[in-house]
């Protein structure tokens, strides 16, 4: 699932997990990659979802590394991310689940039995989401809407070749202002019923 910062998407994608009795992994990503690679999570939530983040990684960064990753020589941002990418595949692998975000639908292009989903909303109601979120202004929430979803945009870009939340790249892509929160959700639960042929 893709979504715009404020759209609701991360709510959206739980109750999705939880409609279907199935894991949802957003941040919970970076725990896996982390397991997985033997760097410290913290190497990841840095790289997470942005672009050109590691260029002074051994002058600034070596105190994220934990204990047990020394036998890694691949400290590459593209190393990181193909940790990452291993770690949905993994997940996926294991059942069903929800990914929100990091580039997920790309990662799992060649899986058959896969709906990728992007959530917008009006601009308003973005705003007014991060503005609770934040306990920020308008003005400040804008304008963190507008900066995070620039790094978003090109990390997307960047490792896909595709753009990030055009509509040829998701089987659904829906505006969550029109039906609010708790409705898009049911909304989608019943379209990945039909998609997949399965009785409620």
């Amino acid at each position: 699932m893709g979504r715009q910062i404020g759209s609701g998407g991360h709510i959206i994608a739980e109750k999705l997990a939880e409609d279907f009795g199935c894991k949802c992994y957003d941040r919970e990503l970076l725990n896996l990659a982390a397991k997985e690679s033997g760097f410290s999570e913290k190497f990841f939530e840095q790289n997470d979802e942005q672009k050109g983040f590691f260029k002074s990684l051994f002058h600034t960064h070596l105190p994220f590394l934990s204990d047990n990753n020394f036998y890694h020589n691949d400290f590459s941002q593209e190393g990181l991310y193909k940790f990452q990418s291993d770690a949905i595949r993994k997940a996926a692998d294991e059942g069903n689940c929800v990914f929100v975000g990091r580039t997920a639908d790309y990662v799992l292009r060649d899986y058959k039995n896969v709906i990728n989903i992007f959530i917008t909303a009006n601009i308003d109601d973005r705003i007014k989401a991060v503005c609770k979120r934040k306990d920020i202004d308008r003005a400040s929430a804008r304008k963190f809407i507008e900066s995070h979803e620039e790094q978003r945009a090109s990390y997307y870009d960047y490792y896909t070749g595709k753009k990030w939340g055009h509509s040829e790249s998701y089987d659904l892509c829906i505006n969550s202002s029109h039906l609010g929160i708790e409705e898009t959700e049911k909304f989608i639960a019943e379209f990945i019923r039909k998609k997949f042929g399965l009785s409620d």
